[in-house]
């Protein structure tokens, strides 16, 4: 039952650097936000005054915690998600994981932990993560303390969601992945659908479970006032979950898919006229040739929300290789508009991924988010990809190897066969073109006439 009591409005005045920047007021932080974006300050306002840009952050950890920009004119980022699950805990593997994915370039993670002391999982990740955000879906671990209090998830009640997400913010977490849009019309919808996949949401699949269990509505639908009041209180951001997306390329922009979408974006216009942050969240698995349309309708429907896409997937039988059909469809989805990539990993579909997947996960999604900049913003991202072409075209390896997204496999494929006695590779030898052309290019350098001092 409902505490109604302790759920009453706080009488508490939060000005936010939402409010902020709708004010006009520009910050430091909004300062050091266009300083690492490489932009003016005012576009970072702007956009924050909009509701295109979130600040993935909490007032609780500020000054712990990078200032990462998520939307319209900021670079695109890259999150990897871990934890353990109810199967396989193992602590020290996570909080290695988390260490993985900050040192290969992601700019956020998100623990999704399911299985061991839930409290005691977040607080070493977010330990291990600083300085990067971290986001969690506290829908999770509401399920599964009752399961241990009470022997069934099912049996929580509001106020066991409502502490939970308290609880994560007071703990200091950025952001947070909550199942709002998934309404018992639709929980119902999609249970006697002909849907490949009903519901993949792990996070929506729960809310769905418990509303068509209790024939009662969305307890964080039905409460998201309340909500948006503890997000204001820590100036946190909120991550509208789809728990209705595609987790099969034929069920793609059908009827569910779409309702749900509508009903976030009426949240979205809440959220905003509350002072609250918020980001969209999106599919999942879409074929290649929808993706754009996907893009635009989202950002469309919210008015510009920053988009938060899982991949997309462009295939449904590349297990295995996930990793590479989602960043695919992250690439195309981000340089047509999408936002913040979630990483996939090789072990999608198949099993919790372990360290080394991980860092492959976060490798492959960032080759796709900076391939995405390029179209984007040439000016910005282009810069090291000139710089690598022309240390190409001089055979510098220690620079090529410096520049890559990955130094520590291009230095290790580099020097696989051992050293050469050639400048070139083993692929071309002493056919390398640059090798060949060496004498020439020389030749014409040095007739060139030099360039008048200004």
């Amino acid at each position: 039952m409902l505490n109604t009591l302790y759920h009453t409005p706080k009488l508490v005045v939060i000005v936010t650097i939402y409010e902020d920047a709708r004010k006009g007021i520009l910050t430091s932080e909004m300062k050091d936000i266009a300083k690492a974006e490489g932009v003016d300050p005012e576009v970072v306002r702007r956009g924050l005054a909009a509701g295109r840009i979130v600040v993935l952050r909490n007032v609780k950890r500020a000054g712990k915690v990078k200032l990462v920009a998520v939307g319209e004119g900021m670079l695109t980022k890259v999150n990897a998600n871990i934890g353990t699950s109810n199967t396989l805990i193992d602590l020290n593997m996570e909080i290695e994981k988390a260490k993985v994915a900050k040192k290969y370039g992601a700019d956020t993670i998100m623990d999704l932990s399911t299985g061991g002391n839930l409290d005691v999982i977040r607080r070493k990740i977010m330990e291990a993560a600083e300085p990067l955000p971290l986001g969690t879906v506290p829908i999770y671990q509401a399920f599964m303390d009752v399961t241990h209090k009470k022997g069934a998830g099912l049996y929580m009640d509001e106020d066991d969601i409502l502490n939970t997400i308290e609880k994560h913010l007071k703990d200091g977490v950025d952001f947070m992945t909550l199942h709002v849009a998934l309404t018992k019309e639709l929980a119902i919808k999609a249970v006697r659908s002909n849907r490949a996949e009903p519901i993949v949401s792990r996070g929506g699949s729960i809310i769905a479970a418990w509303m068509l269990e209790h024939n009662k509505e969305n307890p964080m639908l039905t409460n998201f006032d309340y909500i948006l009041e503890l997000f204001k209180e820590y100036d946190a951001v909120i991550s509208l979950g789809d728990s209705l997306r595609p987790g099969a390329l034929e069920d793609a922009h059908d009827e569910l898919h779409m309702l749900e979408l509508i009903e976030n974006a009426r949240l979205v216009k809440r959220a905003r006229e509350a002072g609250v942050q918020v980001m969209l969240e999106g599919p999942g698995h879409v074929p290649l040739d929808r993706i754009i349309a996907d893009v635009k309708m989202a950002k469309r429907l919210t008015d510009g929300a920053p988009y938060y896409i899982l991949g997309p997937l462009v295939t449904d039988i590349a297990a295995g290789y996930d990793h590479i059909a989602g960043a695919m469809g992250g690439a195309l989805a981000a340089a047509h508009g999408a936002d913040f990539l979630c990483y996939v990993t090789p072990a999608e579909h198949l099993n919790l991924p372990n360290p080394e997947q991980v860092r492959e996960g976060v490798i492959a999604f960032r080759i796709a988010a900076h391939a995405a900049d390029i179209v984007k913003y040439p000016d910005r991202a282009m810069k090291v990809d000139i710089e690598m072409g022309r240390c190409r075209g001089k055979l510098d390896w220690e620079c090529m190897i410096r520049l890559s997204i990955d130094p520590e496999k291009a230095k290790e494929i580099r020097e696989q066969y051992g050293p050469t006695s050639l400048k070139s590779c083993n692929m071309c030898g002493s056919l390398c073109v640059f090798l060949l052309l060496e004498k020439w290019r020389k030749g014409l350098r040095a007739s060139q006439p030099a360039s008048p001092t200004p």
